[in-house]
């Protein structure tokens, strides 16, 4: 479940936790085999069409799920007004063990009513040509400068699969996620930052810390900056997420420990290390990893601070880099390894840094939403809780103040009753010439006040 910044979610969740207890996120598989991805436990089933006027019409901070087949376009609506940027994402899906191509990818794209496209983007498997969650979206920004997009009303989401014929025909499930940026109080900068560090910083002191990965988007564990160790088996992807403010930089690295085993082979594109932004927009990736048995790194490059005037620059992964938020690692390990070295995990290490102080957010005519981090966040990273679990010791609290207010109110009530009925009971003992009690009750008999 994604987290929600607001209060008022919460608080629902916190009713309804005294009545239920939630069940934790998961989704089952075709046949009832588990699926590697677990999509957002409150992700709708859609159906896109072929027709765009027809498409189901998606609601800003939800998520979908839907599936592709090779050649399929599917269509999706969003309404949109003059003061708000919108995302919509799309993670593909393979099954484990099925065939993917260089080539073959998942294309997102907004158009408008005249069919001309406001943003689009596309995700491909590239050198690391195997089964995989893969991710991009499509924008759609206000611009004064521009001529076309910036209307009010319909806009129309286009998700396409592209497979080369030697691949597995197999549909593949897709998770959507439609997300919006409020527009500014006042114009900004337009003109990205020129000059930014980038170096890579030394490596994170602490030492390491054990902290398993999750398994999507929306179970991402948390981090902070540090040295973090796991384990990864072949084909598994592993996802983390960590809090980058406005100014800040954010650099990672992975280690893949050393084999034990007596006659080591070789394997490229061992491990693909990827950076999604908070609307789940592709940054970066790395998959040059040669693995030979012996323990081997690789690095995420430099990246600018995280700026709002990012958006206008045409490097893909500088423009990427436009908002505040949590940001998404993922780590594959290429499902080679389990035929060159078996089955068994391999110990992971990663390594992350997050540099430079946090300056303050652009002027938001609105709630920041996703793209902010708030101290929650903070705490969450400090603690490694995934979404879900942050959420629920959202609720826990919520529900624990609540009961602790009820039982306040009620020992309050309690006091005051006593103090009534002791002051009723001295008053129907007094002396002559005091009030006598109500007719047909004899001292003594008063009851505490009505409707206690």
């Amino acid at each position: 479940m994604k987290r929600q910044r607001g209060r008022g979610r919460v608080t629902l969740a916190a009713t309804a936790a005294m009545c239920a207890v939630a069940a934790l996120p998961g989704q089952a598989w075709a046949a009832g085999e588990p699926h590697p991805y677990v999509f957002d436990s409150e992700a709708k089933s859609v159906k896109g069409t072929p027709v765009n006027i027809e498409g189901p019409t998606l609601t800003a901070g939800s998520s979908y799920k839907d599936t592709v087949k090779p050649g399929d376009k599917r269509y999706y609506r969003v309404n949109l007004d003059t003061k708000t940027n919108a995302y919509v994402s799309a993670v593909a899906v393979p099954k484990l063990a099925t065939k993917v191509d260089y080539a073959d990818e998942l294309a997102v794209s907004i158009e408008d009513r005249s069919g001309t496209k406001c943003g689009d983007d596309n995700a491909q498997f590239g050198s690391a040509a195997y089964a995989r969650p893969v991710a991009a979206y499509a924008d759609r920004t206000i611009d004064k400068e521009a001529t076309s997009c910036q209307e009010a009303g319909a806009y129309y989401v286009l998700i396409e699969r592209t497979s080369e014929a030697t691949s597995t025909p197999e549909p593949w499930d897709v998770e959507i996620r439609f997300a919006s940026e409020p527009g500014l109080d006042a114009a900004a900068a337009t003109a990205p930052p020129e000059n930014w560090p980038s170096a890579s910083p030394a490596p994170p002191a602490g030492g390491p810390q054990k902290r398993p990965g999750g398994t999507s988007f929306s179970d991402a564990t948390s981090l902070k900056q540090g040295e973090w160790q796991d384990e990864i088996t072949p084909g598994q992807t592993l996802f983390y997420r960590v809090p980058v403010d406005w100014g800040q930089q954010i650099f990672a690295s992975a280690d893949l420990g050393n084999s034990t085993a007596a006659e080591p082979e070789s394997v490229s594109n061992a491990l693909v290390v990827a950076l999604h932004n908070p609307a789940r927009g592709y940054v970066q990736e790395e998959s040059s990893m040669y693995y030979d048995g012996k323990q081997k790194s690789v690095a995420l490059d430099p990246l600018p601070p995280v700026a709002y005037e990012n958006r206008y620059d045409s490097d893909h992964s500088t423009n990427a880099m436009r908002f505040a938020g949590w940001y998404y690692l993922s780590v594959t390990l290429n499902p080679e390894i389990g035929t060159a070295y078996g089955k068994k995990a391999i110990p992971l290490t990663l390594r992350v840094n997050v540099d430079g102080k946090a300056k303050a957010a652009p002027a938001y005519a609105g709630p920041a939403g996703d793209f902010q981090v708030t101290d929650d966040d903070q705490q969450a990273a400090d603690s490694g809780q995934s979404a879900p679990e942050a959420a629920k010791s959202d609720t826990m609290r919520l529900v624990a103040a609540a009961g602790i207010g009820a039982g306040t109110v009620l020992v309050l009530g309690l006091g005051a009753w006593m103090l009534v009925a002791r002051r009723r009971a001295t008053e129907s003992a007094a002396p002559a010439g005091y009030p006598a009690p109500p007719p047909g009750q004899s001292p003594g008999q008063y009851g505490p006040p009505s409707g206690w």
